[in-house]
């Protein structure tokens, strides 16, 4: 696991005495400064970069992309889903460091994004692994991940998702359906929309705020 290059020398100027954690000048709110969480057995500190020279990757630089496919997506990806921003997302992901709630962190895009930088404790579930419709849509898989990762029972043939996961989802911003191609999937497959939740400002806003990410 990488951690992303600011992090890193954050971590050896606090160690030297540089940087403490009293003198953070760029928090998240008034209140909060960072989230720890656990990303492949390593504590990983999500916060915002203190380097007021820092940019956004390139990546995340475009603002013209052709729609379709990269259309902005509506606050409500469907009825009963719970859409949230970065601050509901850390909120969630520090009560479930502390055993208050469990659910599972979905980035949702294919490996070559994921590879690139992802949000601390995320699992990669590409869309294409869900939805039928997709060229590499394989049914076999689709049924593993229900059962395997979400929680999903079944019995007699059916599935029962009376004790799925709650599940979070993303992509890489408010443009991207990638995320919500694969909640529309789960929905249509009868995962209850109550239990999901989408992040939709993704990747692009998570950048813009300087957030930690880190490379699988």
């Amino acid at each position: 696991m990488k951690q992303s290059a600011w992090l890193m020398g954050a971590t050896l100027l606090a160690a030297a005495g540089v940087v403490g954690a009293d003198e953070m000048k760029v928090k998240v709110t008034s209140d909060l400064e960072s989230v720890t969480v656990e990303h492949e057995g390593e504590e990983v500190e999500i916060k915002r970069d203190q380097d007021p020279d820092n940019r956004i990757p390139k990546d995340y630089t475009q603002t013209s992309r052709e729609c379709p496919p990269f259309c902005v997506q509506p606050i409500e990806v469907v009825p009963g889903a719970h859409t949230i921003g970065e601050i509901e997302l850390l909120e969630m992901l520090r009560e479930r460091e502390d055993g208050e709630r469990e659910f599972l962190l979905v980035d949702s895009r294919t490996p070559d994004w994921f590879e690139k930088g992802t949000i601390p404790s995320a699992q990669n579930i590409p869309w294409t692994q869900l939805h039928p419709e997709s060229s590499t849509f394989d049914p076999f898989v689709a049924e593993s991940l229900l059962l395997d990762e979400f929680g999903v029972k079944k019995e007699g043939g059916l599935f029962d998702f009376r004790d799925a996961k709650t599940l979070v989802l993303f992509c890489n911003g408010p443009w991207c359906g990638q995320s919500p191609t694969n909640i529309k999937a789960l929905v249509g497959m009868g995962y209850p929309a109550d239990k999901i939740y989408w992040y939709r400002g993704g990747m692009q806003v998570w950048h813009t705020l300087g957030l930690t990410t880190v490379e699988p």
